[in-house]
């Protein structure tokens, strides 16, 4: 039977009613930690769409993370946030934000797999897995075969992230990668909830 922990990204490119719809499904379709992305925008729209998922989550026990912007997980107080390379240095984002917060940092290859093990993070995002159309900067497109090596290596739990979907997420979980981050295939479903249920198994 499959079995996996979800962690939904929003998509940035739906507007606010839209995203509020999917992660209210979402969340009760199962995902397990909730990632508000928002690259188009200006900071009072990320706030405002933060801020609207938060209202979602609350008493969910579902986390809420920011992508990128320190200052608008610290503006919200939300649960965490998520670093990319070219984002704030994840020692000075830690000390921003405290010890308590989730911190995640995204890994695009080996070399920074290896620097992420003296980093005060809490989890990596590795990406991407797959080739995918949400994501067109991508340094490598680390397989299945690199995933596994990844999850084998790292002393830190990994999420997954690019391309995955139903065809290939048993192969992804088989690696035994401690969660699996998602856009498309929750946000462009249907029905989100539906379509969460049906990839938890």
């Amino acid at each position: 039977m499959r079995s996996c922990r979800l962690y939904l990204v929003t998509d940035d490119l739906q507007d606010l009613e839209t995203m509020k719809r999917v992660v209210k499904e979402a969340v009760i379709g199962g995902v397990t930690m909730v990632q508000v992305r928002e690259k188009h925008g200006d900071v009072r729209t990320f706030i405002e769409r933060a801020l609207a998922v938060k209202t979602i989550l609350q008493g969910t026990g579902v986390p809420l993370i920011i992508n990128d912007r320190v200052d608008v997980a610290l503006a919200v107080d939300a649960d965490g946030v998520h670093l990319g390379q070219s984002d704030m240095p994840a020692n000075i984002a830690r000390q921003l934000i405290g010890k308590d917060k989730i911190l995640g940092l995204s890994v695009e290859n080996e070399q920074q797999l290896i620097e992420a093990k003296h980093l005060p993070i809490d989890y990596i995002g590795l990406s991407a897995i797959f080739a995918t159309p949400t994501k067109t900067n991508i340094q490598k497109e680390w397989g299945i075969d690199g995933l596994a090596n990844a999850v084998a290596q790292s002393p830190l739990p990994i999420v997954a992230i690019g391309g995955i979907n139903a065809s290939n997420l048993d192969a992804v979980i088989a690696t035994g990668v401690d969660s699996v981050a998602l856009v498309s295939a929750i946000c462009h479903a249907e029905c989100p909830r539906t379509a969460v249920r049906d990839l938890i198994g």
